[in-house]
């Protein structure tokens, strides 16, 4: 599991990862060229508020400060906490692109990440220490911003291993069984144009210029060799994945993954999470499988339901988060009697009514502003790390009765191989290739 790391780092190479082969190519660099009591009473409760606010600020410090390394036995960005924003981006291979254009890119995509992760810019000339004459290496919008807990993370969806011009990168072969583009599910409006891909990049962060920054870097690295498709910008995390977070809300008001796979539970992490030694293939031993779902909600509609018939819908109390069964928050729902509805979102998704399958859910909110009928464009998205994509679909088909879905849309989706995290002086995926 990726470790947070010491420090930032400092301006010169990472230290990990600084081997030739883990540098930008030749290739890449073309691609880049582009009263008394009353007063005490109001001294007291100012200075509680100002400390209060001194608390805030080293928080906030804190978290902007925070480094996660790169290299790994599994790939940062799964179980590190849930940052506070997000930039995930898919992508497809250029036409006429080979395996060495391919192995080249991941290559490059590697070394700049690692940088950046630890605050720093793609490269050691990076924005402002390269040739005048010349496009710079980083677009130089990140400069002076710490790492803020940036976490960039890889996979690899059905598309690359076969297309419609067949096997071009020779890797047909090693293509896990279940990495698949996922079946159609009942209630589905898919957007051709913001699902699938070649390739995908999540970069979570607690600073928003950060993960655009990674992205927007990443991008023009992959100029000649791949192409952004689409891509999603989330704010406001809609899971935890650590005890220490609380549990967040979604934009419906409900808090959301309360029963989420934690880092600190191994046990759950190897059964339900990290592909195994003994799965196949081997290469993707250590990895996981990504689902993406960019859910619509229906914002307007949802405002004006009743809040006894939204606790109904959800099975959960809006204010405190306990199942409608009683308890608090994280007491498990009690199936038997009639309390929670038998079409509520909780009694569907729960482990208890799927035979033990559990995934570990990573959403954040999105808002796209307006649509063209003036209604506010926002939702989930929704993303599941699991061990098999069987898992995500088996859950999904549950749902279909789920009495929430008069509420929501499905637009977007796409899954992805994860490998595991690369090792130093080498790049992610690397097994693949071997």
């Amino acid at each position: 599991m990726s470790e947070r790391s010491a420090s930032a780092g400092s301006d010169g190479e990472p230290a990990a990862g600084d081997a030739p082969q883990a540098g930008l190519s030749r290739r890449g660099l073309l691609g880049l060229a582009i009263g008394g009591g009353v007063a005490s009473l109001a001294v007291g409760a100012g200075a509680g508020i100002a400390g209060g606010a001194a608390m805030e600020r080293a928080r906030a410090d804190a978290e902007a400060q925070t480094a996660y390394d790169f290299f790994g036995a599994h790939q940062a960005g799964i179980t590190t906490p849930v940052q506070e924003h997000l930039h995930f981006a898919s992508f497809d291979m250029m036409p006429r692109t080979d395996r060495e254009d391919l192995i080249s890119l991941l290559q490059d995509w590697s070394y700049a990440a690692s940088r950046m992760v630890k605050g720093l810019e793609v490269s050691a000339t990076g924005a402002v220490g390269g040739d005048a004459e010349l496009p710079p290496d980083d677009t130089g919008e990140a400069l002076g911003l710490p790492a803020a807990g940036l976490t960039i993370t890889f996979g690899f969806g059905p598309g690359l291993f076969r297309n419609e011009d067949g096997d071009r990168y020779g890797i047909a072969a090693r293509r896990p069984a279940g990495l698949e583009r996922l079946p159609a599910f009942l209630g589905d409006d898919l957007d051709p144009l913001a699902s699938n891909g070649d390739l995908c990049i999540q970069a979570c962060a607690d600073d928003p210029q950060v993960a655009v920054h990674a992205i927007r870097n990443l991008s023009r690295i992959a100029f000649g060799r791949a192409r952004l498709r689409w891509s999603q910008l989330g704010f406001g995390k809609t899971s935890r994945t650590t005890s220490a977070q609380a549990t967040p809300r979604n934009l419906f008001g409900f808090k959301d993954g309360t029963a989420n796979i934690l880092a600190d539970d191994t046990a759950a992490l190897d059964e339900h999470v990290w592909v195994a030694a003994s799965d196949e293939p081997a290469w993707m031993a250590g990895g996981s499988y990504l689902v993406a779902r960019k859910i619509a909600m229906l914002i307007e509609t949802w405002d004006r339901v009743r809040l006894a018939e939204q606790n109904a819908i959800i099975g959960r109390d809006k204010g405190v988060g306990a199942p409608l069964s009683g308890g608090d928050e994280f007491t498990a729902p009690d199936f038997a009697g009639a309390a929670i509805d038998a079409n509520a979102h909780v009694r569907l998704a729960h482990p208890e009514q799927n035979d033990g399958i559990r995934i570990l859910r990573r959403g954040f909110n999105f808002v796209n502003g307006n649509n063209d009928l003036g209604r506010l464009d926002a939702g989930l998205f929704f993303l599941s790390y699991q061990r098999d994509p069987a898992q995500f679909i088996a859950l999904q088909r549950r749902l279909s009765t789920d009495v929430l879905n008069e509420y929501i849309r499905h637009v977007g989706s796409g899954v992805w191989a994860i490998p595991a995290g690369a090792q130093t002086g080498s790049y992610v995926g690397a097994a693949l290739f071997a």
